[in-house]
């Protein structure tokens, strides 16, 4: 389309078509807005058409309800949610298991990091003895270091 000014008898500045218009807003903001309250009614009226309808279906399934044993209906509260869950041992993390499992887990690497880190006597008439992790690594890397080394002066003297 172009936007050079024509001398055609119409208001200047705007180019001129038969089949082109234009609109002097985008958005109509008296439609959106009633737009909007006609989705508030709609919501307001779905929510007092929705309320009761939960509340009878709510009282007709509670009225059909099974009515408990009276094994049960004589027990406590404590004793019915006893019974209800599943025998032990249970799953950590489950309900009526009583240990907190994330605790159980920062105990267990307490215990595996100082256990790594100690040192003493296993069996001390054999001669087994327990040492810290680094320690053993520091060992093991200079027993091949020493080994390799072994290796190579063997290769050497085959030479």
């Amino acid at each position: 389309m172009s936007t050079e000014v024509h001398n055609s008898g119409h208001r200047s500045g705007e180019p001129f078509h038969d089949s082109v218009t234009f609109e002097p807003r985008d958005i109509n903001v008296a439609t959106v807005v009633k737009q909007l309250i006609y989705l508030a009614i709609t919501i307001v009226l779905s929510l007092l058409l929705c309320v009761p309808i939960l509340r009878v279906l709510t009282t007709r399934a509670a009225d059909s309800d099974t009515p408990m044993a009276p094994v049960r209906s004589e027990m406590s509260k404590t004793e019915r949610e006893q019974q209800s869950l599943p025998p032990e041992p249970r799953l950590q993390g489950v309900p009526g298991h009583r240990a907190d499992a994330q605790q159980d887990l920062r105990d267990k690497i307490v215990a595996d990091t100082e256990a790594n880190e100690s040192s003493g006597w296993v069996d001390k008439a054999n001669g087994i003895a327990k040492i810290p992790v680094t320690e053993a690594m520091k060992i093991i890397a200079e027993k091949a270091g020493t080994g390799s080394a072994q290796q190579q002066s063997a290769q050497e003297k085959k030479k």
